[in-house]
């Protein structure tokens, strides 16, 4: 069993519609299960289309967990697209010493000038990973990578065998292994700062 830094661990995942923050937010919350913590997986879609601004949230712990409301301070925060920052106070309620993971090519330090977050900051051109590698602008599996560096909820190898498990249900076999380096590429190329 992964150890967890906090228990439980909440993760507030912002993204649009289409994006794929729902499927990152259960693979994350199966890759959980594999590792013997007990987790809860919330979308909250609002317009439920694709393009509108969405929430998900995550909640890993080695306790069942009964609180089943949205997670108001969150211990790591995911942004999906960087348009939301102009839309949404992605940094509210975010802990101090939590992390902020955002898909962006601005450094750490710019995006800490521009939304005032002192806490851990880890950015990563998901979209151009996504591109590179699935030909597509879906960066939820990327952006799972870089969460993956920025704090470890569960282990990199049970994320890798639940995107292979969950997305292997559903796409074929070179989709999935894409999906697997994009993973493995934000993992590797994120910035913390």
């Amino acid at each position: 069993m992964a150890q967890l830094k906090r228990d439980p661990i909440g993760i507030r995942w912002h993204a649009r519609g289409g994006q794929g923050a729902v499927t990152s937010s259960k693979i994350l919350a199966e890759a959980a299960n594999l590792e013997g913590n007990y987790f809860l997986g919330m979308p909250d879609y609002g317009a439920e289309r694709a393009g509108a601004a969405m929430r998900s949230f995550t909640k890993v712990g080695s306790k069942p967990l009964r609180d089943l409301s949205e997670i108001a301070e969150p211990d790591a925060v995911v942004v999906l697209d960087t348009t939301l920052l102009d839309e949404v106070d992605v940094v509210a309620g975010l802990k101090e010493d939590g992390a902020l993971v955002i898909n962006t090519t601005e450094s750490p330090s710019n995006i800490r000038a521009r939304l005032g977050y002192k806490g851990k900051i880890v950015t990563v051109d998901a979209t151009s990973i996504s591109m590179e590698n699935l030909g597509r602008n879906i960066p939820n599996i990327a952006m799972l990578g870089a969460l993956a560096q920025a704090a470890e909820v569960v282990s990199r190898e049970n994320l890798v065998k639940m995107i292979r498990e969950s997305l292997g249900s559903k796409f074929k076999q070179a989709i999935v292994e894409a999906n697997v380096k994009a993973f493995e590429k934000a993992y590797a190329t994120a910035q913390a700062g």
